[in-house]
């Protein structure tokens, strides 16, 4: 004990230490009582109580600097919520007409519905939000997945379904997880290499991404619609690498060419490796495009009839970005009665060729992809045919007959809408290729201001000129 708490030695200190204990004790039940209260009105700032912090012995006492630790954690880790979208008929003193027309767009067109025009350069803030918010669940697919091949649960997801959003990072998003996905490779090990290679080389089946479901009213509201999120992560096994290297275009079944393209008209082709990924089963886990199916047509089901249309939006990074092309493709070709289905992609590699990129836009998908002109997983693979020229439009690979490259194989399109992101140049290819990278880029862009585009021409024309020189 203190001095001033020790036994009283002279007449007088004892009504001195008595005031003192009274005190403490006191402050003591001040504290407990204000700590509950915080707990009470404030549970995401401090959590309950446990009998750790809590004691009802005479030797208790509150530990507030844990307690203001955790607060300063929770606080840090709270991510704000996507801004709500401009409110419509708002009319402001000085305002500039731009600025109307802005405030005049409805939800839908950051979905899509007018294919992004006159939203991508300069980059709307909302749309920017949006795109930052997809981003979000494609990393949650990264954090969700276990890397560890040492681990007796490698490739499979560490989180269980009702608090994999929050473990991950993104708590306040008010999506439920419906459904976790599995992805199945369609090659194996050679015979000779499988009875002593590790479990993780062998791994055919893997956790790939969720579906999660738009619940919370206020941001069914804000959207004016119910979202469905379908999320893909990147490459992480060692058979789905094997699968991204079988690079050459394979035909779409049961695809039946239009009469008005032409008998010369090529069939939708996609890459083999991807389409391997998609449609693989094995005796024990259905195909990803069969689990998707019967996902998709339970929640169409339950919340089609309701007040809010429903929307679908599939995200994912590199090898997740291409899978949902497929996804939407193959949602919109098995239901009639689809929603509204967009893709969000992040650094994707091509997946099909012109004639599967005319086949995406009839039947209404949209697709938006967001692309590091750095990373290299963006140009391939295979070469750029344009049709009207009908030559090879890759720079990469030269100018070469379209004659030649079409009997390789290897003629691929371009999909969708593109953001182009300058990201630094560098040697690093995986930095380029990162996530994190794509996101700090888009958070970088900015509609506020008005001459970054022409900067950004300025640009590119001085160094097409320095490199020409």
């Amino acid at each position: 004990p203190t001095d001033a708490l020790r036994e009283p030695e002279r007449p007088g200190d004892a009504i001195r230490a008595k005031t003192l204990w009274l005190a403490r004790d006191t402050s003591r039940v001040c504290c407990i009582v204000g700590a509950l209260s915080l707990q009470r009105f404030m549970p995401n700032v401090i959590g309950p109580p446990s009998n750790r912090h809590w004691r009802t012995s005479n030797q208790s006492r509150v530990r507030w600097g844990r307690v203001a630790a955790r607060a300063r954690k929770a606080d840090h880790n709270v991510r704000p919520r996507a801004p709500r979208f401009p409110p419509r008929h708002v009319e402001r003193e000085g305002q500039g007409r731009e600025e109307q027309e802005e405030m005049e767009r409805s939800p839908p067109e950051y979905q899509g519905a007018n294919n992004w025009d006159g939203l991508l350069d300069p980059l709307d803030d909302a749309l920017r939000s949006e795109i930052l918010r997809y981003g979000e669940f494609a990393r949650a697919a990264y954090t969700c997945f276990d890397f560890d091949p040492s681990s007796p649960t490698y490739g499979t997801c560490r989180f269980p379904k009702r608090s994999l959003l929050r473990r991950s990072g993104i708590p306040d998003t008010g999506y439920c997880i419906s459904r976790n996905l599995t992805a199945t490779s369609g090659t194996r090990l050679p015979g000779w290499a499988e009875p002593g290679a590790p479990a993780w080389l062998s791994r055919g089946t893997s956790w790939i991404g969720y579906v999660a479901v738009c619940q919370d009213e206020d941001e069914i509201e804000r959207l004016g619609r119910r979202d469905i999120v379908i999320s893909f992560r990147g490459t992480a096994t060692f058979l789905e690498w094997m699968e991204n290297l079988r690079a050459t275009l394979t035909h779409l079944p049961s695809v039946v060419v239009p009469a008005a393209l032409g008998s010369d008209a090529a069939e939708p082709m996609v890459e083999r490796g991807f389409w391997s990924l998609f449609t693989s089963s094995s005796s024990t886990r259905r195909s990803l495009r069969d689990q998707v199916r019967q996902e998709i047509r339970r929640l169409i089901d339950k919340y089609g009839a309701r007040g809010k249309p429903l929307s679908l939006t599939v995200t994912g990074h590199s090898l997740g970005a291409a899978l949902a092309v497929l996804t939407a493709h193959d949602i919109t070709t098995a239901f009639q009665d689809a929603p509204m289905v967009t893709v969000v992609s992040f650094g994707g590699p091509r997946v099909g060729n012109a004639s599967f990129r005319r086949r995406l836009e009839e039947r209404g998908t949209k697709v938006l992809r967001i692309v590091n002109t750095q990373d290299i997983i963006t140009k391939v693979p295979g070469f750029v045919v344009e049709e009207d020229r009908r030559v090879a439009a890759d720079d990469d690979n030269g100018w070469l007959p379209s004659w030649l490259l079409s009997k390789s194989g290897w003629v691929y399109a371009d999909i969708g809408r593109e953001l182009r992101l300058s990201g630094r140049r560098t040697a690093n290819v995986v930095a380029c290729h990162d996530l994190g990278v794509y996101l700090n880029l888009v958070n970088q862009l900015s509609a506020n201001c008005p001459l970054r585009s022409l900067a950004m021409r300025a640009a590119t024309s001085q160094n097409q000129g320095s490199i020409l020189g």
